[in-house]
């Protein structure tokens, strides 16, 4: 088992574990509209695959809304906050 964090969130995982599936283990609202974030480096989406967490990985999962709103998907944070 690695330990990595999510969204702030410590998480066990089994690895090999790549971003891909990581999304999908998190469950992961609109994966399509979703950008993440490696040890604060943005992850190409189309390089989401080949990515490998590694132990002590830290993760952000994170939407981009305009109008001024932070749309969060981390567990027990709010939805939605207006600004």
């Amino acid at each position: 088992m690695a330990k990595i964090i999510v969204n702030g969130e410590p998480q066990e995982v089994e690895l090999p574990l790549n971003l891909t599936a990581l999304i999908k283990l998190n469950n992961v609202e609109q994966p399509d509209m979703v950008s993440v974030q490696v040890n604060d480096e943005f992850a190409d989406r189309t390089e989401w695959d080949a990515i490998q967490l590694k132990d002590g990985d830290i993760v952000d999962f994170l939407y981009f809304m305009g109008g001024g709103q932070f749309i969060s998907i981390c567990k027990g944070c709010p939805k939605k906050t207006d600004f």
